[in-house]
């Protein structure tokens, strides 16, 4: 009986300790309903003042309180700071519904494109800023010099593939309007624009996707062309939009995009193509990873979701790639070959070789993928 009374007396504290819990989570998502009201309250405010959303020093400084207060309090740091970063997020979210012109003097703009999946994206931008936006299609050229005689922005938002096509044929645009794609190659469509238009040009490559819900904390590269001055104002609206801005020659940002982009994509097409033909149980994989690797599948899983047209563009734009790629299949066989041999001793020297390459980056990496994991062993079903 005295078991079973301990037992019982166990079961009722433990009730009460959720019934606590509860309380306090309800208290939580009341907290957050009232911080969600002061975001959007000061979205509003920054929409009419012209304010960028996102401002690093203030985040930065927020989080800095807020983990001293949780260190005080005997609260981890860490926690804290990962709470008020996912609130943060969703702040951002509330406060993306309007944006202050960054020169009202502009009004018209022309998006080549804007019914595409990132041009869509820049059409609601634009829109939510106050601009008037048309969008010209593959079935509206009929009527497009219309739209172009005002125009003081014309955007090419198409397919790496049409690109300079649809470039060649704006050749009749106002002197004072601005020309820019956000293709993800730059040299090639740069020279088109800069050829096409004698007025300012500048070309764009925004570094997301178009499932993103807008610029904020998005890198977006700008490639200069001609008359900066003049597109100044798009610079500056991205940075409303709370965008992080980096400015590059068009060829450095191509040969950048061959490592980032092309290397990464094709080594996900090789890795999905393998898993294909080798045909493992997929679920069973998913089971038995671990964080690091669901989130190395998720990537790889996350390429074939997606168009294939667009990223054969972007893996055959430029010829250069080939040697790139060959390079790196000539480092995979020379790896293998150390598997085949046995050969230990030269796998952890090459290991020890680019582990001093990748420097203190190499730690940093360790730390800041650790949240990552977290996260995805969080997300577990």
């Amino acid at each position: 009986m005295n078991k079973d009374k301990q037992q019982a007396d166990l079961d009722i504290a433990l009730r009460q300790c959720r019934e606590g819990i509860d309380a306090v989570d309800k208290q939580l998502i009341e907290l957050l309903a009232k911080r969600a009201e002061l975001t959007t309250e000061v979205g509003k405010i920054k929409s009419q003042s012209g304010m960028p959303i996102y401002v690093p020093e203030r985040e930065k400084q927020l989080i800095a309180a807020r983990r001293a207060q949780a260190e005080e309090l005997g609260v981890s740091p860490q926690l804290a700071e990962d709470l008020l970063r996912r609130m943060m997020r969703e702040s951002y979210v509330t406060q993306n519904h309007k944006f202050v012109k960054a020169d009202k003097s502009i009004n018209n703009i022309v998006v080549v494109g804007g019914k595409g999946a990132l041009g869509r994206v820049f059409v609601g931008l634009f829109e939510r800023s106050g601009y008037t936006v048309s969008i010209v299609e593959k079935d509206d050229w009929d009527t497009a010099d219309t739209l172009f005689t005002n125009a003081d922005l014309v955007l090419v938002s198409v397919p790496i593939n049409l690109t300079e096509t649809i470039i060649g044929r704006l050749t009749n645009l106002p002197v004072n309007c601005v020309l820019a794609d956000v293709t993800s190659v730059k040299d090639k469509p740069l020279s088109a624009m800069m050829e096409a238009h004698a007025g300012p040009v500048v070309g764009l490559h925004p570094m997301f996707g178009p499932d993103s819900p807008g610029m904020i904390k998005q890198v977006v590269v700008v490639c200069n062309g001609r008359m900066q001055e003049q597109y100044q104002w798009l610079v500056d609206q991205m940075t409303v939009w709370g965008a992080t801005l980096y400015e590059s020659s068009a060829q450095e940002h191509d040969k950048a995009m061959s490592f980032i982009q092309v290397m990464r994509h094709f080594s996900s097409f090789v890795y999905g193509t393998h898993l294909a033909a080798e045909n493992p149980d997929l679920q069973i994989l998913r089971d038995f990873s671990s964080p690091i690797y669901r989130l190395e599948l998720a990537m790889v899983g996350r390429l074939f979701a997606q168009a294939p047209q667009l990223y054969a563009d972007i893996i055959y734009n430029n010829p250069e790639n080939v040697a790139l790629l060959k390079r790196f299949h000539t480092r995979f066989g020379e790896a293998l070959e150390f598997v085949e041999n046995g050969d230990k001793a030269s796998f952890i020297k090459a290991f020890l070789k680019v582990g001093h390459w990748f420097g203190g980056y190499a730690k940093k990496c360790l730390i800041d993928s650790k949240q990552l994991l977290l996260k995805a062993n969080d997300d577990r079903a």
